[in-house]
């Protein structure tokens, strides 16, 4: 991971951070104590001549937290080689430790400084004695191999990004292989960074998917098994041009070029000739297929329903345009995370993310991460272009809320579905009761047709139980989809700003060092960053001093183009409320009436036949009765 990459040069073992004193007076006490321990057991230790002024424990100290810029060797040296000069022969341990205490002061002072310059971390390249951690890192992050690296610190000449007077630990083809490495690991840590958005849109959009997918098939089994129960004689006839409207439904929901009003009219249609032959005009069961056609085309001049055509037309259109938009607005929002997944970043962010990321390591600063304002400087001119999608990100989630949120009620497309059933019963009912006239009406249409009286086939639905399905309620099932809905919607709504906080959630949760560390700057290790931060977005970019940023990206145009169209369908199909208003009618039955804004187009109004009221039973757990009540 980008992360893992960067971070602090590693302190020598025992004079880590983490050992060294927090305080002036604690390293004194440390001091002393260091310079009085007793003699080792072996007794005196011999040194070689010029070798008296400093014990051997204090100098390996020394040697482990020294820095190496030659200004600071030197005052180091003079507070470690202290009482060298003169001294000649052997010296015994106590008396080395007179010699360091003579000259206590310096000694705190120096180490007291060179405590200061190591946590700042102002270790440079020229201090870099080998380039073995390097190495390692190379190999086992890049998985390249070490023949022909460094092993030791040399000029860098041909450098391109990693450039430096001091000796490096890179070469021209590690530099490549680094920027390479830093263009994997932006696409990584962008995946990585929006694979919990784009798990929740498109687990959301199947789990719809597959819902309505059950409905359409449980609504599929309640109208199927209404034909068997209340029109045996045609039950079986009417299975094709059953399984054929949900079909179209099907289709229609998840994005075909199909259109309520054809599938609807084409299910009334072929519902005609049955109803005719099987209540109008009894007996009539093997009539041409000639004849049959022609009542099917009879059907919209005689309106033998009613205006129940209409009325199933509005509400099918007004529900299920809303799922249809509903789930291609998913699927659109699983491509725009998709695309800026794999964005091509330009040569100045991908230079500017090796210089933050892998520029460290060429002067051994393997595990140094970056300052928060330089890593934020560099993420957001990269990702600059990104964030001109935030404003239309936040519209599409709020439209898609706004959306959610009005399908209920009537236009539920639950409610719908699971109930069109009672309004082909409806239909059913209406035909039958203007039964002479339509005959009529045939006859002066289509002529009498021969009557071949024939037995014909009923259905059957035993043991149709668990195939069927029918445990369901729909009351239960809408609220589940609704709280779905709902659930999702608030878990989205987290995301609103996603893009246009990307940079700083990045830097702040992975890449940049913490505040009050030492970190990197692009060129030092330092205290903090002194550039100036720029804001988010293209226009911001003007004045970054680490990525230049250019005119504008044409794929991410072409994705705000894309959620701008979502918006407009999203905001243009939510079903208007209280035009048909679900009440409950006398003795549990459900009663559609009437509000004041209903106009034609909705099929509203009556035929003249009175109220109907249906009251659903279910009766041994095996299929629904309809048992039809007139109102007189």
């Amino acid at each position: 991971m980008l992360a893992g990459s960067l971070g602090f040069r590693r302190f020598p073992q025992g004079c880590s951070a983490n050992s060294l004193p927090p305080d002036r007076e604690t390293w004194r006490r440390s001091a002393r104590e260091l310079v009085s321990q007793p003699p080792s057991s072996s007794g005196e230790s011999q040194v070689p001549p010029g070798e008296a002024g400093v014990p051997e424990q204090p100098r390996n100290l020394c040697r482990q937290i020294a820095p190496f810029e030659n200004r600071d060797r030197r005052a180091f040296s003079s507070a470690c080689n202290a009482g060298r000069a003169g001294t000649v022969g052997s010296t015994t341990w106590e008396g080395a430790t007179r010699t360091l205490m003579m000259d206590a002061q310096t000694w705190r002072a120096g180490c007291c400084c060179l405590l200061l310059l190591a946590l700042v971390g102002s270790t440079r390249s020229e201090g870099v004695q080998s380039c073995e951690e390097v190495r390692k890192l190379f190999q086992w992050r890049l998985v390249g191999a070490v023949k022909g690296l460094p092993d030791s610190p040399r000029a860098g000449p041909d450098l391109q990004v990693c450039i430096s007077k001091k000796p490096t630990c890179c070469t021209r083809k590690m530099e490549e292989r680094y920027q390479t490495a830093a263009r994997q690991d932006m696409q990584e840590v962008l995946q990585s960074s929006s694979s919990t958005l784009k798990f929740l849109i498109s687990r959301n959009a199947a789990a719809f998917q597959e819902t309505l997918e059950n409905l359409i098939r449980q609504a599929e089994n309640y109208t199927s098994i209404f034909f068997c129960n209340s029109y045996r004689n045609m039950a079986l006839e009417a299975t094709a041009s059953v399984q054929e409207f949900f079909t179209d439904v099907g289709l229609y929901l998840f994005g075909a070029d199909v259109h309520p009003e054809e599938f609807v009219n084409r299910f009334f249609d072929g519902l005609f000739p049955l109803v005719y032959n099987h209540l109008i005009s009894p007996g009539v069961t093997d009539s041409s297929l000639e004849y049959s056609e022609c009542i099917r085309t009879a059907r919209r001049d005689v309106s033998p329903f009613g205006n129940i055509p209409q009325r199933v037309m509005g509400q099918m259109g007004r529900s299920l345009l809303p799922s249809r938009t509903f789930l291609q607005a998913l699927n659109l929002g699983i491509e725009v995370i998709n695309t800026t997944d794999h964005l091509r970043f330009s040569r100045e962010c991908s230079r500017a993310v090796l210089r933050m990321q892998y520029c460290p390591h060429c002067q051994g600063l393997t595990l140094s991460k970056p300052c928060m304002g330089y890593c934020l400087n560099v993420m957001r001119g990269c990702l600059a272009h990104m964030a001109e999608l935030n404003p239309h990100w936040h519209a599409y989630i709020r439209s898609l809320g706004e959306l959610s949120d009005a399908m209920h009620g009537t236009y539920d497309i639950e409610h719908v579905l699971l109930n069109f059933h009672l309004l082909v019963n409806d239909a059913v009912m209406q035909a039958h009761l203007d039964a002479q006239k339509l005959s009529e009406q045939i006859n002066k249409i289509c002529g009498r047709p021969i009557r071949t009286p024939t037995q014909s086939p009923r259905c059957s639905f035993e043991g149709s139980k668990e195939k069927h399905g029918m445990k369901i309620s729909p009351r239960n099932g809408e609220e589940t989809l609704a709280n779905r809905r709902k659930e999702f919607i608030n878990s989205l709504r987290l995301y609103r700003t996603f893009y246009g906080g990307l940079a700083d959630e990045l830097c702040v949760n992975e890449l940049a060092a913490a505040d009050g560390l030492p970190c990197w700057d692009g060129e030092h290790i330092v205290k903090s960053y002194t550039q100036r931060v720029v804001g988010n977005g293209i226009k911001a970019q003007s004045g970054n001093p680490e990525v230049k940023v250019r005119g504008t990206d044409p794929v991410i145009n072409q994705i705000i183009d894309k959620l701008k169209h979502v918006i407009q369908l999203l905001q243009g199909r939510s079903p208007k409320p209280n035009k048909w208003e679900l009440q409950m009618g006398s003795g549990g039955g459900m009663a559609e009436q009437v509000s004041g804004e209903c106009d034609d187009e909705d099929g509203c109004g009556g035929s003249g036949s009175g109220e109907v009221k249906r009251t659903l039973k279910i009766t041994d757990c095996k299929y629904m009765i309809l048992t039809p009540l007139l109102k007189n």
